[in-house]
């Protein structure tokens, strides 16, 4: 019995003695790696609210006609091209970029196009969006748009090579909207060693806003994200309020107000619709889908979604990244279950083409999943509207 006794208390021991061991050996390689280590921010649990409109960090930049609104998006399929796109709120002006690798030395330039638009009474600026192509990868260069004292000066970095190895740090925020958590979400990113961002929808919130005002926090939204914006790509995807749907004031054409203002990539992947698309940057393929679209069987967004995922290289991009606003799953009440249809269309052939991770937002709250069969599916908190 006291054999016994003691083989017991000698088992109990060495299986102590072998969990310390590797919690050691883990804390050890955590300490050296260089994976990086979770956030410490911690938001308030109070509700936050729209910044006012006079707030600096709505402030439209002096001079006539000064380009403001600046972004940049990936303007490619393989990261050797961006899109810069901004308003000028008085006339049309230059679509012009100039450009190069040396600060106020600008060897190149392209033209683009300009439009605008109106929704409601309220009639927007001008929207220029250009294209650079042919960029040489991991290169900073340095652009310049506008005319005269008005003309203002901005720079970027391109990717690395599509490779296997090649690292890259993307940043994640969707739900943004402009409130003072907005704000402070907005300049955490900023601190971080980000180098593009995934947007998963749900931009500006403009849509909780009437009339003429909708349009009004569409500007002041591209104002408040340019200190970011306008040095790094960031890859967008629409949300449910994009689509602006106002039949009390005869707007009815969904989307309206975010595709004039946001240029993507989708004819360089084979898309037929700015909402969908693909791009390659470094090791990742990232493929965005619209939740507000038809995706059902035979629709055109099943039909590219088909044809891109045989595309992917994962000798090249061992990262298949999946974008979208509405979650597949959600175990929160909010919007409980609204993924389900492009859960059931599309589920399998994630599966089947082993998705790596599929980003979403639209739940208000965090929550992760994965099991042994499916992709790692991540839903991301609201940023800032509430």
């Amino acid at each position: 019995m006291k054999t016994q006794q003691c083989t017991m208390a000698s088992v109990v021991q060495f299986t102590l003695f072998e969990l310390l061991l590797k919690l050691f050996l883990i804390l050890a390689l955590v300490n050296k790696g260089s994976a990086g280590i979770t956030s410490t921010f911690t938001r308030s649990l109070w509700q936050s609210f729209d910044i006012p409109l006079d707030h600096k960090v709505f402030a439209i930049p002096n001079g006539y006609n000064t380009p403001q609104q600046v972004h940049i998006t990936q303007g490619d399929y393989d990261g050797k091209a961006v899109i810069i796109s901004w308003v000028t709120a008085d006339k049309p002006g230059p679509s012009k970029v100039q450009y190069g690798t040396s600060e106020k030395k600008y060897d190149f330039s392209e033209d683009g196009t300009v439009t605008n638009y109106t929704f409601y009474n309220y009639k927007s600026g001008y929207i220029h969006h250009c294209l650079l192509d042919g960029l040489e990868y991991e290169t900073k260069y340095y652009y310049k748009i506008g005319v005269g004292d008005s003309s203002r000066e901005f720079w970027f970095q391109t990717p690395p090579k599509i490779d296997a190895d090649s690292p890259f740090i993307f940043g994640i925020i969707g739900d943004l909207g402009q409130t003072y958590n907005s704000l402070s979400t907005l300049e955490h990113y900023m601190q971080s060693r980000g180098q593009t961002v995934l947007f998963v929808g749900d931009l500006s919130y403009a849509d909780r806003y009437q009339y003429n005002d909708v349009g009004i926090r569409w500007d002041s939204w591209g104002r408040f994200i340019e200190r970011s914006a306008a040095y790094q790509p960031w890859i967008w995807s629409a949300g449910n309020h994009e689509i602006e749907y106002m039949p009390d004031v005869g707007e009815v054409l969904p989307f309206k107000s975010y595709i004039h203002r946001f240029s993507t990539p989708y004819l360089a992947c084979k898309s037929n619709n700015p909402l969908w698309y693909a791009i390659r940057r470094a090791s990742a393929h990232i493929i965005v889908l619209s939740s507000y679209s038809p995706h059902v069987k035979y629709t055109p967004q099943w039909q590219w979604l088909r044809d891109e995922l045989k595309r992917v290289d994962r000798k090249k991009t061992p990262w298949l990244i999946i974008l979208m606003h509405v979650p597949i799953y959600n175990s929160n009440q909010a919007h409980f279950m609204e993924g389900e249809s492009m859960r059931a269309v599309f589920e399998r052939w994630f599966v089947h083409y082993g998705v790596d991770f599929i980003f979403a937002g639209h739940v208000h709250a965090y929550e992760r999943s994965v099991c042994k069969f499916f992709p790692f599916h991540v839903t991301f908190p609201h940023w800032g509207k509430d």
